[in-house]
């Protein structure tokens, strides 16, 4: 079912600043920040030649990426994300383990235009976990 990662994710207090680490300090490629108002963050793609790191700001107060700047002020990993070929098949299959999936159920569609879901951390190590339909 789980096919590569996809990208980890890590929860910045300042996209341009987090950005600019990755450009300048490590020499990564870095695209343009996207805002996602349906998932409250704005992000950035550091591209690697085997995945991407994905920088989360949140948008607003309600943002989770807020609440989870709020518990850890200094910002970090955040979620993997990984891909599946049938998210719907994943779910399912995963549900049917006794696996919990966030929200309800529905995928929305993700920063790369591709549906995702979210499934609960205590399911996963303590790893909050995306799917990406590829």
């Amino acid at each position: 079912m789980i096919g590569r990662l996809n990208h980890v994710a890590i929860a910045v207090k300042d996209l341009e600043k987090a950005s600019g680490v990755y450009k300048n300090a490590l020499g990564a490629k870095v695209g343009a920040p996207t805002e996602q108002p349906e998932h409250g963050v704005k992000v950035v793609f550091i591209e690697l030649p085997n995945t991407k790191i994905e920088l989360l700001e949140p948008l607003g107060e309600a943002s989770p990426i807020a609440k989870f700047l709020e518990k850890s002020p200094d910002g970090g990993i955040h979620h993997v994300c990984y891909e599946v070929d049938d998210i719907i098949a994943a779910r399912d299959q995963l549900k049917a383990q006794g696996a919990r999936v966030l929200g309800d159920g529905t995928p929305k569609i993700g920063a790369h235009g591709k549906p995702v879901l979210f499934l609960h951390p205590k399911d996963f190590c303590g790893t909050l976990v995306e799917l990406e339909q590829v």
